[in-house]
């Protein structure tokens, strides 16, 4: 492993100047970032330390606004949070799948979209979720959608010396549901073949869905949004048809690629059966709220 400067800025404004400056990789757990460098995957000359930064360790709910997560709390802090997993559990879920409990204390979900992979865990539950992730840089601050965030596998959204500040949430409606699913050839610690996040809302009546969103994970260079399941699931009571029909929608917009993991075939096939599964969840979690 090459030799490599460490920086740990207090403040956001030095870490955005190191970043452009320097060229530093930011660090918010390292749980990739170190491995990748140790591997010879990435080459690391200037390392910028975020934990210290107060804007990035932030994490809040108001009513009104929703959550904000700064992009280096750990994903253990979102289990501590009462919030997160009543209204939220999708992204919790998500989190809770990323490595292990010690990793977990360390990890964080903003350094699992600087990732940039199109299997991460959080992405689907933040893009049905419509959050949105604050970038700051040199020339000020600005915001991009979740579901815009990841560009390619291993690409994102943010330009040279640009950080992820935090992630935006608003707050879900009143009456909705929502969940995460994966599937992952071993019970604990593996990436995913395919994932699938649901956010339904429904009417007055609660049988009927008002609006639906389904995004689909590791099944494309980039998570996707797919539109036309969640259409397919608006106006209807989530009977057979309208759920064969979200399935199908789901399954025709993934661009799957075969490798060790799973065929494109059996990716395909497995975005329709987790489409189906993640929207019974969303509905499940809805009926428990009350």
């Amino acid at each position: 492993m090459k030799p490599l400067e460490y920086h740990a800025p207090g403040a956001l404004d030095d870490a955005v100047r190191l970043s452009a400056e320097a060229g530093a990789s930011p660090l918010a757990g390292g749980t990739d970032l170190i491995v990748q460098h140790r591997m010879g995957r990435v080459e690391v000359a200037h390392m910028v330390d975020l934990k210290k930064i107060p804007e990035l360790n932030v994490l809040e709910f108001d009513k009104k606004s929703g959550l904000r997560l700064g992009a280096a709390v750990p994903c253990a802090a979102l289990a501590e949070c009462e919030p997160i997993g009543r209204l939220y559990p999708s992204l919790l879920e998500g989190a809770e799948l990323i490595g292990s409990t010690q990793i977990q204390s360390r990890a964080s979900v903003g350094g699992n979209l600087c990732n940039g992979s199109p299997a991460a865990d959080t992405i689907c539950a933040l893009i049905v979720l419509d959050a949105v992730c604050v970038i700051q840089g040199a020339n000020g601050s600005r915001e991009v959608a979740a579901k815009d965030f990841m560009t390619g596998p291993g690409e994102t959204a943010l330009n040279k010396g640009e950080l992820l500040v935090e992630i935006r949430v608003p707050p879900p409606a009143p009456l909705s549901g929502n969940g995460y699913l994966r599937f992952i050839p071993r019970n604990e610690m593996d990436i995913a073949v395919v994932c699938v996040a649901a956010h339904l809302v429904f009417d007055k009546d609660r049988e009927t869905c008002l609006d639906a969103k389904i995004a689909v994970g590791a099944a494309a260079p980039t998570p996707l949004l797919v539109e036309q399941a969640g259409r397919a699931l608006i106006g209807s009571k989530l009977d057979e048809p309208a759920l064969k029909a979200a399935a199908q929608a789901a399954s025709k917009a993934v661009r799957p690629i075969d490798d060790a993991r799973g065929t494109a075939e059996y990716r395909r096939h497995m975005a329709g059966v987790l489409t189906r599964r993640a929207v019974g969840m969303a509905v499940n979690r809805f009926k428990e709220s009350g």
